[in-house]
Parts: C-alpha cells; structure tokens; sequence
C-alpha cells in the first residue's frame, strides 16, 4: 500500500475491512533495519481474525516515503520507537511509530502522522475526523453531532467535536482568505453561460458574548447581539419546477460574514464568479429595503437588475393601510386591490396614488409619511410583472438561509464567540460551495 498524496486519506480505515468489524487490529509502521535506506514499510499484524489474510496483503506492501518531514523534506535523526492509538472508522489502531527530530526547524514529531495531518495530542484517524466535521455541519447542535456520530459507530463527545471545529474551521478560514487573494475561476467553464444569475443578501441577529460575559460584576454587557450578513448566488438553470408550483434549487452557493458588509460583498463575488458572473446573460439582486444591501449591490454589482422583494413591499402597503383605516376589515379591502395591481404591472399609477394620499394629524401621519417615501425610493425596483417572466421577485432563497442559520446559532442557552461562530461558518461554507474536498487535502 502507497501512503502518498489523497491515498493517505482514509487508508488506515480501509485497512481494518481485513478483519472482523470488531477485532482490534495491531498496526506496526517502522524503517526496515536491513535497508541502507531506511525506506517506511507497513507491516500488518493481527490481534484477532486471519493471520493469513493480513501476512498475504504484507508481502506486496511497498516502501513509503514517510521517513521525510512533508514540511522540510528532510530525514528524521535521532529516531526512537513510540506507540500510539487512532480511533477510525472501523475500530482503535494501534500505531508503533518512529519519531525524530527534523533537521530543518528542529521540531521532534513523526513525519508519517504529520502527512496524514494528525497533531500528537489527536486520537482521530483523517477519515474519522472529515467524517465527524460534516457530521457537525449537518446537525444543529455539537450535541446532537456527538449523538449521530455515536449512532454510527464512532462514540464521541460533544466537547472533543467542538475542538475539532475550532482547528479544522480555522484551516478552512485559512483557504477562504487564500481563495480571496486570487482570481475566481469559473467551476464548470465548458457548460453555457447562465441566462440570469441570482445575488440575494440579507442579515439576522445572533447572540454573542460579551466583553463582561467572565465577569459578573463587570458593568460591561454580559452578552451582545450582532447581525451575522449572509449572501446566496445561484444559476436561474438550477430551479427545478415541483408540484406545488414553488420550485428547488438543486445547486447554490452560500456566504457568510459578521462584519463590514464589504467584505461580504467579497466573499460573495467570488462564488458568484466561480458561478459564472463573468459570463452571464444577465445579473439580478432581490434584497428587502435594507439600505446597506441596496449601497452594497450599488457598489459591487452596478450592472445587475435591482428588485424589492415582492413580500416586504407589499408589507408596507399593509403598514400604509393600517394608518389610514383603524378598522381592520377597511384596512383589508384597502389593501388588497392595490396589492394585485402592484403585483400585475400597474406601479406607476398606484405609487402615483399613494403619492396624492394626505397624511391624517398625529402619530397615523407620520407612518404614512415613512411608507409614502419608502415606496417613492424603491420605485425603480417595483416592475413585478415584467422581472417575475424571467427569474424570482422575492428573496425567500436567502430568507430560508437566515432561518436555517437562526436554527443552528439561536438556540437556547447559545452565546457565540467571534472565532467560534467564524470557524463553524467557513466549515459549513466549505460543504455548501465546493471546497470540501479541497479542505481535506494534506
């Protein structure tokens, strides 16, 4: 077996399908003393199962290049013996290493664990532990990651996966910024450009810690909320019709940042770029009224065409009716026919009538002052009719991606860290955008 490159992902946990899924197997890896060269051999012994079985796959073991630093590339020198266990996938390992000090910084560790990207203190074979950080991903809780995990053979707790998180997360923190400070390619250049591709963007409130959350007697805020901003990109190829009219997405791209909305700008224009930015037909961008979205999308992609969700303008049409009409049923039959002419074309002439309406005395007056002149600035974005023939009008892609982050980071007894909520972020980033793969390399 050649430990090299990707082979080394999951090698040591496909090795132990040899042996009955229970058996404890003894894995012995170790210079050949007869070799001039040193060169690293596998020797597999078992403890439990087919003797045979495991001396027949040792016979065509061939060297491995493991006795080099993969950092420094140089030989290990003062070199000695040590065991260590690994949990995989199928069952504890027992590793019989050698270790030295590499002559290039002059650090003492094993040059085969540091290929395989396992630190001294780790107990995780690399398959586990990528198996253990989608599982987190994909649940909404380290505890419930932990319970999953248990499920499926590997008993874990919720603490050693939040550490993973914070080490794994920081690396693929790393690749993002890494990503950033290079030139997007696009992911599939060989199929068509995209007839209209979809930036929407969006925020919601995330509870942090804050800086008196160590000390109860601090007069400093024990705990902070923050809007954590969230942008989605997608191909108008990737909706699939469903029955009900709605329709899927089979393909999206998700980012995240808690920030400068800038930044956000960044990180999306980049996945939008890797989408195919460069050579869509067209851009659009469906956001609520917020006005730093809208400065945003101004800024970053001044040639997209730019749409008020269709939810959040006709809600202010609501607001408008409810100052005008005390009584609820006159506020509904007020609004509902202005609703359907702002949905089928007709905004010119309903913004012109809200224009005309005279604000009532008092607190009533000033609402439909607010929504007279909010309606009037999102005009150009109100050409429901015409936008809805050819892509979306409302935003709920990027709506569902705020509710399903409120999910995981809003439940109760949940105070986040900066670093924690970025690390699990970039992880969950990584699954949703492509750069899984990329992230368990070594």
């Amino acid at each position: 077996m050649i430990l090299e490159g990707e082979q080394t992902e999951s090698r040591v946990d496909h090795i132990l399908c040899l042996a009955p899924r229970r058996n404890h197997l003894l894995l012995r890896l170790g210079p050949c003393p007869a070799s001039k060269s040193s060169n690293w051999k596998w020797r597999l012994k078992a403890v439990n199962g087919c003797a045979n079985a495991s001396r027949n796959v040792s016979n065509n073991s061939p060297t491995n290049t493991a006795r080099f630093f993969p950092h420094s590339g140089q030989r290990l020198r003062t070199r000695q013996r040590r065991p260590k266990t690994l949990r995989s996938l199928y069952g504890p390992i027992e590793l019989q290493l050698w270790e030295g000090r590499d002559p290039g910084d002059g650090h003492w560790g094993c040059p085969l664990l540091e290929n395989w990207d396992v630190r001294p203190h780790q107990q995780f074979t690399p398959a586990a532990r990528r198996r253990l950080a989608f599982t987190v991903t994909a649940t909404a809780t380290y505890a419930d990651a932990a319970a999953v995990a248990t499920e499926w053979g590997l008993p874990v707790e919720d603490a050693t996966l939040h550490s993973l998180v914070q080490r794994v997360g920081a690396r693929a923190e790393a690749q993002t910024q890494a990503r950033l400070a290079q030139p997007a390619v696009e992911r599939e250049p060989q199929r068509a450009p995209t007839q209209l591709l979809n930036l929407m963007i969006d925020g919601c409130q995330i509870r942090f810690r804050g800086p008196g959350w160590s000390h109860p007697h601090s007069s400093q805020p024990h705990v902070e909320w923050h809007e954590l901003k969230l942008g989605v990109c997608y191909r108008q190829e990737s909706v699939s019709p469903a029955a009900n009219g709605r329709g899927g997405l089979s393909d999206k791209r998700l980012v995240s940042w808690r920030g400068e909305a800038m930044e956000l700008g960044r990180r999306l224009h980049w996945e939008a770029q890797a989408e195919g930015l460069g050579r869509a037909r067209r851009v659009r961008t469906v956001n609520d009224g917020a006005p730093w979205i809208w400065s945003l999308v101004t800024d970053r992609w001044p040639q997209a065409e730019q749409v008020l969700d269709f939810y959040h303008g006709s809600s202010h049409l609501h607001a408008l009716a409810e100052a005008l009409h005390a009584d609820e049923a006159a506020a509904s039959a007020w609004v509902k026919p202005r609703r359907r002419r702002l949905r089928h074309g007709h905004a010119g002439k309903l913004l012109a009538e809200v224009r005309a309406l005279k604000a009532p005395a008092g607190q009533a007056g000033a609402i439909v002052q607010r929504e007279q002149n909010y309606l009037a600035g999102h005009a150009h974005r109100m050409s429901y009719r015409e936008l809805a023939r050819s892509g979306p009008i409302g935003s709920g892609t990027v709506e569902s991606a705020c509710r399903s982050r409120q999910c995981r980071f809003k439940r109760p007894g949940q105070f986040w860290t900066e670093t924690g909520l970025r690390h699990l972020c970039a992880l969950q980033e990584a699954r949703c955008n492509h750069h899984w793969t990329e992230l368990w390399k070594s």
